[in-house]
């Protein structure tokens, strides 16, 4: 498969619709195409020319393999808080803004990212992000994507992502990386 070439639903499928953030059900016999494939999601615009977001476990119904449940291969335990920080930050690079092919600690979307150890052992983290756009419908659904992933780490117990406009962002908060993959240097 190559992207732009349309792909027949094999089975009905749930998406979410960008930069809304309202779940759908896309029918199995539409035609959609694969315009971002990152992070275990993807993203794809329908034969209505929306674009919606389709998670990895549903990757079949658009002819895909489907994910790994964990495509950074964390190990069993962390090594301290600086281990937990350490593939935290790994795991936030999983991460990706729907619409755009960087991930969301590359694009600068996370302000702060605080390991704090718990009495009875393990940590909880705590995450301020914010979007790029204060508009977007997407907040609910990559915080839930955030936190998802964030839970998977060795020693993680809680987590919390809170959701900030201040500062607001702007592209200047990308990491160079970033810049330059979207052609922007």
């Amino acid at each position: 498969m190559t992207r732009n070439e349309p792909i027949t639903l094999r089975r009905d499928c749930e998406a979410i619709e960008i930069p809304i953030g309202n779940k759908v059900v896309l029918p199995a016999g539409s035609q959609v195409i694969v315009t971002q494939a990152l992070g275990g999601t993807y993203t794809v615009m329908t034969d209505r020319g929306h674009l919606v977001q389709v998670e990895g476990k549903d990757a079949d119904a658009v002819g895909l393999e489907t994910a790994a449940a964990d495509p950074v291969g964390l190990p069993a335990a962390a090594e301290g808080t600086a281990d937990v920080e350490k593939l935290v930050w790994k795991q936030l690079r999983t991460c990706y803004d729907p619409e755009i092919p960087v991930n969301i600690a590359e694009l600068g979307l996370v302000y702060a990212c605080v390991i704090r150890s718990l009495p009875d052992g393990g940590n909880t983290v705590e995450i301020q992000m914010t979007l790029t756009a204060p508009g977007c419908g997407m907040g609910a659904t990559l915080k839930a994507e955030v936190e998802r992933r964030v839970l998977t780490v060795p020693d993680v117990k809680g987590v919390n992502v809170e959701l900030v406009w201040d500062p607001i962002w702007d592209p200047s908060m990308m990491s160079e990386a970033a810049r330059l993959q979207l052609g922007l240097m």
